[in-house]
């Protein structure tokens, strides 16, 4: 048997087809033995099942997991200027042990994204003694930075956290050190479990519910913040070909085409997202995509 491997994507209410475009075009261009695991709310898992089985994508191998937004009770502070980013799934990276049980080693992915290389690439990713993780770090691609000034993108824990804050000073990490994203993330399963990171990961998001710890101009939203002071300084890198992200930052700036030829994945985080209009680079998003049999999901296009 060939090593399986786990890719855990999130399928979202109202944005479901970003979950199948992903899915779609993990398993295209791979001849890896891939199992998704594809995590929802109680309500949304039967649409994302019928979809599957009802497309080209009944082939693939999936699991459905329920992901219960009790466990984040207490420990989000209502944020009113994106509320898309309090969605109980965005937190579903913070308890991967708890939802893959036989896994040493996983891959989460967000849903805007799409992969245009092999998955097993991905997956061969070397983490190294210690770290429980790997992710892209926000200062290691060159071609980005010019578009990081140009939009005012954040890159640093500066523009996540709020060094104002006791408890932040007190971390006593730089606030000019480079920020992570992580929307892509190769995990250890194992080592997950031995530093106890989703009980650390609790921790501090309960001291933001009482202290408001993150910072007020987040770009990224509040699953990040707790995810830079705990991995802080033990996360292993991710290939940068693998995250080329910022393609949903504005719908004006766009990358040159031969470089999103040889990017191996594509992320569209930022509020532009390739299934709304406006955005870039739709067309490679488009893609992968697969209509809904049920005729729920819609994309939003000009002339629609």
């Amino acid at each position: 048997m060939e090593e399986e491997i786990p890719v855990v994507i999130c399928a979202a209410a109202g944005r479901m087809g970003a979950a199948i475009a992903a899915i779609s075009s993990i398993y295209s261009n791979t001849e890896a033995n891939v199992l998704f695991y594809i995590v929802g709310l109680k309500n949304t898992i039967p649409h994302i099942r019928k979809w599957i089985e009802n497309s080209k994508l009944k082939e693939i191998k999936f699991k459905v997991v329920e992901f219960n937004p009790m466990v984040l009770k207490g420990k989000i502070r209502q944020d009113a200027s994106r509320p898309e980013l309090l969605q109980p799934l965005n937190f579903v990276r913070f308890y991967l042990p708890l939802l893959i049980q036989k896994h040493e080693k996983v891959i989460y992915l967000d849903d805007d994204i799409i992969v245009q290389g092999d998955i097993q690439e991905l997956y061969e990713t070397k983490l190294a003694p210690g770290h429980a993780a790997a992710f892209s770090d926000d200062c290691d691609l060159p071609s980005t930075h010019e578009m990081v000034r140009s939009v005012g993108m954040q890159n640093t824990y500066m523009g996540f956290l709020d060094y104002r804050k006791q408890a932040i000073r007190d971390l006593g990490i730089s606030p000019s050190t480079c920020s992570f994203n992580p929307g892509v993330i190769v995990a250890n399963m194992t080592e997950w479990k031995h530093q106890r990171l989703t009980k650390q990961l609790e921790k501090w998001m309960q001291r933001n519910v009482e202290e408001n710890l993150y910072s007020s101009t987040l770009g990224g939203g509040v699953a990040t913040s707790p995810m830079l002071i705990v991995f802080h300084g033990k996360y292993s890198a991710i290939n940068p070909m693998w995250h080329i992200r910022h393609l949903g930052w504005s719908p004006d700036t766009r990358y040159s085409e031969h470089f999103l030829q040889e990017a191996k994945l594509l992320h569209w985080n930022g509020r532009y997202k390739p299934w709304d209009y406006p955005s870039v680079h739709t067309d490679l998003w488009e893609n992968w995509f697969i209509p809904d049999p049920s005729g729920k999901f819609k994309l939003t296009r000009p002339d629609s």
